[in-house]
Order: C-alpha cells, then sequence, then structure tokens
C-alpha cells in the first residue's frame, strides 16, 4: 500500500502510533501481560476474502476493537485470530462468473473436482487488501496465524463439536442436537437457501394471478369462507385459514353475485335433491366486513362474529389429500395420530384488512408467516415440491410441473368444482431465483 504519510496531521499521528505499535509489538504484549487471567472470549466472524474490503468493513471492526480493547483493560485475556470464509455462495457465485457457468447442472457438467480448485484459487484473491486494511486501521487481530475455512482441520472441529453435542442429554435424556424444519428462501437452481442479499437480486414487475377461493363451511351446506391467495400452486398444501382476533367478519347472503364466467364460477347445487326438486341456490360467504366491497355481489349481512369466535371452525380443503407421508410430509402421519385438527380456523395478528378477504390461506411449507402459525398450531407440513421446483411426480393434477406452471391447471380444477369465486390479475413485484434466469 502507498505511503499517504503527510508531514504533519491526524494522518501522520496514525502512522506514527501504528509504527510505534509495530516496534514494540504491544498488540502481543497485550495478551501476555494477561496471561493466566480470565479469558473473554471474542468469535471473529471471518470475511470473505475473494471480494475487496469496504468501508463498511472498518466500520464494523471499529466496533469489534473497541469491544477486545475494552476487556482487556478490564483484566481479561482477549486473544483475536484473524480468519477466512471460504465456503458458500459468495465463493461459488464469483466463480461461476468466472467461469461463464449458471447453475447447479452447469456446474456439475464442469466438474466438481475441478470447481473446487477454481474456488479454492478465487477464494483468498484479495487478503493482501485484507491485510493492508486491517493493519491500516489499527485493528488488533492475529493475521499471521489466520483459522480458513476450507482447511481440513477446521471443518474436522466443527464436525466433532456437533457430534459431542449429539452425544449430550437434557434432563430427559434427549439429545441437544435435534432437527427441525425452517423456512428459507429457495433456489431451485443449485438446490439451496439463499441469503436476502440474493434475493434482493431477482425481483421483477410481473403480471401475476390471484384468487378468491371457496373453502365450504363444515356441516353448513352453502357456506364458505371466502380466502385470497396470490400463490394458488400452494393451495395444495393448505392446512388452515387465518384470522386476525381482533377484526370483525360478516356471513352475508350474496344475492346478485357476479357471473362473468372469465372472473368467477359459482358455488354448484344439487347434491341431496329429490327428484323434481328445485335447487337451493343460497350462498353464505364469510369475510372481513370491511372488505365487503370487493365482493362484486349485492349481499346482505345475517350474522357478525369476531375473529375470535371463528377460531376453531372446521372446513373442506380443496385439496383433500391424505395419501403417502413421501409425497406429503407429515399428513398421513397427523391424521393417524389425531394431530389437532387440520383442516380449521387459526388466530394470526398479522392478518390484515388492507387486501384480499380478511381470511389468510395457510400452507406452512411456503412462508415465513405460515410456518410460525402452523408450529404454533401443530399443523403438519405439507410439501409436495421437489428440491428443482417441480411438483412430486404422481401428483394428483399437477405431478410433474414446475411450480407456477401449476397455477393454470389448480385454477382451472377449482372452477370446474365450483371453488373458484374470482380469479384477478394483478401487477407486482415478486422475488425471482436469479440464478435461474
Amino acid at each position: 500500500m502507498p505511503d499517504p504519510r503527510p508531514d504533519s496531521g491526524p494522518a501522520a499521528l496514525e502512522l506514527d502510533v501504528l509504527a510505534q505499535w509495530e516496534r514494540d509489538d504491544t498488540f502481543r504484549k497485550s495478551l501476555d501481560i494477561r496471561d493466566g487471567a480470565p479469558h473473554f472470549v471474542f468469535y471473529e466472524g471471518p470475511p470473505t476474502a475473494n471480494g475487496k474490503p469496504g468501508i463498511h468493513h472498518v466500520m464494523a471492526r471499529t466496533v469489534k476493537d473497541l469491544f477486545c480493547r475494552y476487556k482487556t483493560m478490564q483484566g481479561f485475556r482477549v486473544d483475536r485470530k484473524a480468519g477466512w470464509d471460504t465456503h458458500g455462495l459468495p465463493v461459488e457465485i464469483e466463480v461461476e462468473k468466472q467461469l461463464g457457468l449458471k447453475g447447479r447442472d452447469a456446474v456439475e457438467a464442469y466438474g466438481l473436482e475441478k470447481f473446487n480448485a477454481a474456488c479454492r484459487e478465487s477464494v483468498l484473491k484479495y487478503t493482501d487488501l485484507w491485510d493492508a486494511l486491517t493493519v491500516r486501521m489499527g485493528y488488533w487481530v492475529d493475521l499471521e496465524n489466520p483459522y480458513v475455512t476450507f482447511e481440513t482441520g477446521y471443518m474436522e472441529s466443527v464436525w466433532n463439536l456437533l457430534k459431542r453435542i449429539s452425544e449430550r442429554t437434557d434432563a430427559n435424556g434427549e439429545s441437544l442436537l435435534t432437527r427441525g424444519l425452517r423456512i428459507q428462501w429457495y433456489s431451485p437452481a443449485n438446490g439451496t437457501v439463499l441469503s436476502s442479499h440474493e434475493v434482493s437480486l431477482g425481483y421483477k414487475e410481473v403480471q401475476d394471478t390471484s384468487a378468491t377461493v371457496r373453502f365450504p363451511v363444515e356441516g353448513e351446506p352453502g357456506t364458505s369462507f371466502l380466502a385470497w391467495t396470490t400463490t394458488p400452486w400452494t393451495l395444495p398444501a393448505n392446512a388452515a385459514l387465518a384470522v386476525n382476533p381482533k377484526t370483525t367478519y360478516a356471513k352475508v347472503r350474496l344475492i346478485q353475485p357476479e357471473q362473468d364466467p372469465t372472473k368467477t364460477s359459482p358455488l354448484p347445487r344439487g347434491e341431496g335433491q329429490g327428484e323434481g326438486e328445485t335447487p337451493d341456490t343460497t350462498e353464505y360467504v364469510w369475510i372481513a366486513e370491511t372488505l365487503l366491497g370487493k365482493l362484486k355481489a349485492e349481499g346482505e349481512i345475517v350474522e357478525r362474529k369476531s375473529g375470535t369466535d371463528l377460531v376453531g371452525t372446521v372446513y373442506v380443503p380443496p385439496y383433500h389429500l391424505a395419501g403417502d407421508a413421501d409425497d406429503l410430509y407429515g399428513l398421513a402421519e397427523a391424521l393417524a395420530h389425531g394431530a389437532a385438527h387440520v383442516w380449521r380456523v387459526v388466530a394470526a395478528d398479522y392478518v390484515t384488512t388492507e387486501d384480499g378477504t380478511g381470511i389468510v390461506h395457510t400452507a406452512p411449507a411456503f412462508g415465513m408467516d405460515d410456518w410460525m402459525t402452523g408450529h404454533k398450531e401443530g399443523l403438519p407440513v405439507f410439501n409436495p415440491i421437489n428440491p428443482d421446483g417441480s411438483f412430486k411426480d404422481g401428483f394428483p393434477l399437477v405431478g410433474g410441473l414446475d411450480f407456477k406452471e401449476a397455477d393454470r391447471p389448480i385454477l382451472r380444477d377449482l372452477k370446474d368444482r365450483g371453488l373458484l369465486y374470482r380469479e384477478d390479475s394483478f401487477v407486482h413485484n415478486y422475488p425471482h431465483d436469479w440464478r435461474r434466469g
């Protein structure tokens, strides 16, 4: 790094201090004089050195250094070891750009061994710049013996820790290492989760389809909950309907439902009728009272209830698929063991009346809010989607289709069965897998 030393001023003073610290080996002495003292353990979150450092790194490291020096002054020994994060998508993305590859399939075709070698070569590309910045800003950390996450010893230490945690048990004799589910942004193109930064790269303004769907109330013929969704492909994974406990909902008797065949389909009638009887075409729907204007139909309110009063109401899902647990994770097991009734109304504070119907279709496999609600309510997680983004082969109606390609056949099926109350298109920003195109 060129020496920017002026003859005088703050910069010259900084350089003089740095030179004195180097001559006297001050950082090492600050550790040696605390030999035998209690340790304050500081875990450095290592940077990825295949990118250049920026001013935000200076800011973060200043705060880190402040705490370490403070704890040293309090009498603790604070060992600080530099490190390099050499795993994960940031490295792979950089190398894919260099090699002109796009997506997991292209990487596998290129060869994993060659790709890993290219990653190792790329990952420490800017270590000299990082070291120079570290020294220039006076950040005290051991640069001579860094830990590097691609080194075998480091990886084995992580596995060893996991093994030791799995062997330890709690007061009930259960292992401290448990397996669970967590909802994350996911890339079908490379078969791994995406960071929020990567998701921000993939937002596009698109015209999409929304659907207002009937969820018939069990035991009340002609009465349905109306729920709005912008992701029809998630309807086969429905596990609950969510309402806001503080919202007032109205049961409306529809007088003149809209009959535009391109937008709505009527609720089917005729089941259980005697020969020659006139079918009962009266339809009742539940919707947030403030959203009645969105029904596109005249109606008469016959009953009002708070969301709290609706909680626990059982309904008939659009897809009642109690098949193989390999196709719908957890469904067969949940039903066999009498889990909390799956298809019922639950409470969720995040439900608003700004859009839709004030009643939210909930699929715990798709969306953090949905998953948290399902976890709280003890609902199974139905997931008929493969890691590549397609529905599982043999899945009814949409088996083998890409998840977005499934919207249209699902909507056609709902319309044919009288469950599609209304279909609309709207323009919105939607996250895309930027690696998929």
